[in-house]
């Protein structure tokens, strides 16, 4: 079988849980009426079903092929459905309209993304970074440089990357070696090494703009010397266009697990002409806006891939003969029954659909939010959406990540040992998945930034605004019976995740130890807790529709999943909560060199 992209649910995401057309009085929505999101998602849903999903496979194991010329060829088939998607105009769904974009809001590019992203992971790879490096040019770039560089890279015309990881440092960016000399001409020299660059070699694009972190000769150590300089692969000439090559060099590819369709480059700057974004030493705030953007795309990914393992489980499991059910045969004219018959078969199924529907609506919720805080004239709203974007990022990228994978693995499990061949498509999805729990910030990073950064901010402003809104949405729902075992659920949650801050708040200052120790299980009581309320809005959204008359059969699943999320999902925050406030003592307590 092939992905076929879920456009109904993101309709009834879009129409009727966040209901998009509220918004149509503000000028950021004006052109996202549910018609144009209608027409929008089915032919988002027809390229990338299409054009994409089909040389997902392939591309896997042909993977991309460097060449001593230092040039990169991307698999079969990725030239050609890249020209398609510039054409179609795709990458500036949500762009700048000053800057040739569409202007849409950016929840409903992200139904395209993760379209994009579960047919193609790889090849999405490439416009994704894009529009990263895009966002932080439109953040921090000069009039001179914004004109110069994001219409070719909302367009798709030309690429982006982010140029942080050097050999010997990661996350740690306060380390990095790569220096910045100034020249009497404004630019700079760019010269060191850095690793891991996703997309860093193509050929795909007539230009590759690189964002580098780098220090300035006499710049203050550790992270408050660090700029941010845009380094492109051929530097424009007076008319804009490609001019001269750059000295920028990939020195080969990564061998990796997955995503082999991806150029993961090791890239050479070698006195590289640059020009500095931003202040001089201000350079990290500019780059954390390209990486925030990441590490919510990243969230999708663990869902886009979720998505599509799912379907391939479900479509094994439909058609694999084996077994009798246990309450007498289901199939009696075959020799057994399919295996969706099983109880257990169904646990995974299930559990992979609580997952990957209430995840998605978690990021979408989330992205309205950030799209508020932008659009809306209300400034206790922008306040909020900022607040939310801030704190739910980091989790949303590791707790979706941490469950799509095991949702990918539970569909390898679903095809038995099928599965685990490379006859079948779950095993790249598994792969491909991997590394998301590892880039833009490990999910133990994630978890440590939103204990030790996300809840402390402004008081703790953005966790008690979540933590109101529950309480506001439970009080004035408390009378509908039809949410009662949904309500009674989260009102559980919630009351574990405030009880989990609040010894936070006492342990963790007395003790930076408990707060690390405690720290992923936080993000994981914190991700359940925000699926729960996802969950009963769906519900609601559901009900309501039933009630009126619908008889699409989505409403009534809807419920159904929501309730299986409820009674058999989320009771895990019970056993994180438990957990985490054992602290750190038997976590730290043998000495290193035990281990």
């Amino acid at each position: 079988m092939t992905f076929q992209p879920p456009v109904r649910d993101y309709q009834f995401l879009l129409r009727d849980v966040l209901q998009l057309e509220r918004y149509a009085n503000l000028p950021a929505f004006a052109d996202a009426s549910m018609d144009t999101v209608d027409q929008i998602l089915e032919e988002a849903g027809r390229f990338t079903g299409e054009v994409l999903a089909p040389i997902n496979g392939a591309g896997d194991k042909e993977g991309c092929v460097w060449s001593p010329d230092f040039t990169v060829k991307t698999p079969t088939g990725f030239k050609e459905a890249y020209a398609q998607l510039v054409e179609a105009g795709w990458p500036a769904l949500g762009a700048d309209p000053n800057y040739g974009g569409q202007g849409l809001p950016h929840v409903v590019n992200l139904a395209f993304s993760e379209m994009s992203s579960a047919a193609n992971m790889a090849f999405s790879m490439y416009p994704g970074l894009t529009h990263g490096a895009y966002s932080a040019i439109h953040v921090g770039g000069t009039p001179e440089q914004k004109q110069l560089y994001l219409p070719k890279l909302a367009s798709g015309q030309w690429a982006g990357t982010m140029n942080l990881t050097e050999p010997h440092c990661g996350t740690d960016l306060g380390l990095l070696r790569t220096k910045a000399v100034p020249q009497a001409d404004g630019t700079y020299r760019i010269s060191g090494q850095k690793i891991w660059i996703s997309g860093g070699e193509q050929d795909l694009t007539e230009n590759i703009v690189h964002l580098v972190l780098a220090r300035i000769e006499g710049a203050p150590a550790g992270v408050r010397g660090i700029s941010l300089f845009i380094v492109p692969k051929y530097i424009p000439d007076a008319d804009g266009n490609p001019g001269e090559r750059n000295s920028v060099k990939c020195l080969g590819l990564e061998e990796k697990m997955g995503i082999h369709g991806n150029a993961t480059c090791v890239i050479s700057h070698e006195e590289a002409t640059g020009w500095l974004i931003g202040e001089e030493n201000r350079g990290l705030p500019i780059m954390f806006v390209m990486m925030n953007e990441a590490r919510i795309g990243v969230g999708m990914q663990g869902i886009a891939q979720a998505e599509a393992a799912y379907q391939a489980a479900a479509a094994f499991a439909k058609d694999r003969l084996q077994g009798r059910s246990l309450t007498g045969p289901k199939n009696p004219d075959g020799p057994a029954d399919p295996i969706i018959v099983h109880p257990d078969v169904r646990r995974m199924l299930m559990d992979a659909r609580a997952i990957i529907e209430g995840g998605r609506a978690f990021l979408f919720w989330t992205a309205l939010h950030g799209d508020l805080a932008h659009a809306s004239p209300d400034e206790a709203v922008q306040q909020k959406g900022r607040d939310y974007m801030a704190l739910m990022t980091p989790v949303l990228k590791a707790f979706l990540t941490d469950r799509g994978f095991k949702v990918c693995s539970d569909a390898m499990q679903v095809h038995g040992g099928s599965g685990f061949t490379e006859h079948f498509p779950v095993s790249q999805y598994l792969r491909d998945v991997r590394i998301a729990l590892i880039y833009e910030g490990t999910n133990g990073v994630q978890a440590l930034d939103l204990v030790g950064r996300k809840l402390a901010a402004d008081g703790g402003r953005a966790v008690m605004s979540f933590f109101a809104e529950l309480d506001g949405f439970i009080e004035a729902n408390e009378g509908d019976e039809g949410l009662k075992p949904f309500l009674t659920g989260l009102a559980k949650a919630k009351a574990e995740l405030q009880e989990a801050t609040m010894w936070l708040m006492q342990n963790g200052l007395a003790n930076p130890d408990n707060a690390g120790a405690a720290s992923t299980d936080y993000l994981h009581l914190f991700g359940l807790t925000g699926l729960a309320y996802m969950w009963t809005l769906m519900a609601q959204a559901a009900q309501a529709k039933i009630a009126a008359g619908e008889t699409d059969p989505l409403y009534q699943q809807k419920v159904t999943v929501g309730r299986y999320y409820i009674e058999r999902i989320l009771p895990e925050t019970s056993a994180h909560l438990a957990k985490l406030k054992t602290g750190s003592e038997l976590m730290m307590a043998l000495p290193a060199e035990a281990f």
